[in-house]
């Protein structure tokens, strides 16, 4: 990100640029300042924009070797083309030979990074990933957010705001602009503040379908996965989170048995530091076979469905159910 920073202060582009990665709100952000970096406001003649996988190939070569009409650079960008996970010979072999007078910016929600064009663009321009930011990163950001708008809170009902939200700085952005509106005239964000109007994520909802499972309460489950339904979450996609769910427990469980300090679990388990302690707790309501037991069953209930045994909703449904603590 700095050195997309640097590129736009010092007026210094390179001829590609690919951004990708899942977190959308950096993404987003870079992909703005390197558009206004680039073409002025409504200039619709030196700059294009492509999105799908249906994308013009030639038609964006053909533009590139285009002279810009009176500005510096001819802007092309391109959006979720999936050039980056095929074969796109024509394109990537012109990665190599981009004329001067022209800029391609790829947004990709993920890449190979054995293709083509990731490495044409690796040689000939540059890459950046938008990865999930690290906790404390997330911390700064929105006590910069706060500051911003004369708003107070403190470590304890920001840790309650971040368990609701999660680390996606996008889905950050939208609760926060809710609390803003509800607290106005205020200065302190209280933990009512964020229990009334802050959304719990469907990874909170999985978590909270955990709790149920471990206190036997198999009806209130089932209710959290049919309101995770009735938000069009795809039943396999539950599963999957379910399934995520309970081998982050097995891990944090063996790993806190060790001794190890919330960082290092953090790290290990791929989930945000804040976040351990909730899951430390969650895991001391199953014994380790429990958890190893549990993650076979989500194994099992995902090949029931691939091999067409089961329906995908009937299987959560059942794996839900049949959990036993």
């Amino acid at each position: 990100m700095k050195s997309i920073d640097e590129d736009i202060k010092n007026s210094s582009f390179q001829r590609v640029y690919l951004l990708y990665g899942e977190e959308s709100y950096l993404k987003r952000q870079y992909k703005q300042k390197l558009k206004q970096a680039l073409s002025s406001p409504g200039d619709t003649l030196n700059a294009a924009y492509y999105e799908g996988k249906n994308c013009n190939i030639g038609e964006m070569i053909d533009l590139a070797e285009t002279l810009p009409f009176l500005a510096e650079y001819r802007l092309i960008m391109v959006e979720n083309s999936g050039f980056f996970k095929s074969s796109c010979d024509e394109l990537a072999e012109y990665m190599k030979q981009i004329a001067e007078t022209a800029v391609f910016v790829f947004v990709e929600e993920d890449v190979d990074k054995r293709s083509k064009m990731y490495k044409a663009v690796k040689g000939s321009g540059r890459i950046v990933e938008f990865a999930r930011q690290k906790d404390s990163l997330l911390i700064q950001w929105i006590l910069t957010r706060l500051k911003r708008e004369n708003k107070k809170i403190t470590q304890p009902v920001m840790q309650l705001f971040l368990e609701k939200t999660g680390n996606d700085m996008e889905n950050i952005d939208r609760e926060l602009e809710k609390l803003f509106c509800y607290t106005l005239g205020r200065e302190v964000i209280s933990a009512e503040d964020v229990e009334a109007v802050c959304t719990v994520q469907t990874t909170g909802r999985i978590f909270e379908m955990i709790n149920c499972i471990a206190d036997g309460r198999r009806k209130q489950a089932l209710e959290l996965y049919y309101d995770l339904l009735a938000l069009k979450e795809p039943p396999m996609r539950i599963l999957f989170l379910i399934a995520r769910q309970f081998q982050i427990l097995l891990q944090v469980k063996e790993l806190g048995r060790q001794g190890y300090d919330h960082k290092f679990i953090a790290s290990k388990a791929g989930i945000p530091e804040f976040t351990v302690r909730r899951n430390l707790s969650q895991s001391g309501r199953f014994t380790l076979e429990q958890l190893k037991e549990a993650v076979l069953r989500c194994v099992k209930s995902e090949e029931s469905v691939k091999t067409g045994n089961m329906n995908d909703r009937m299987a959560v449904e059942l794996l839900i159910v049949g959990s036993t603590v």
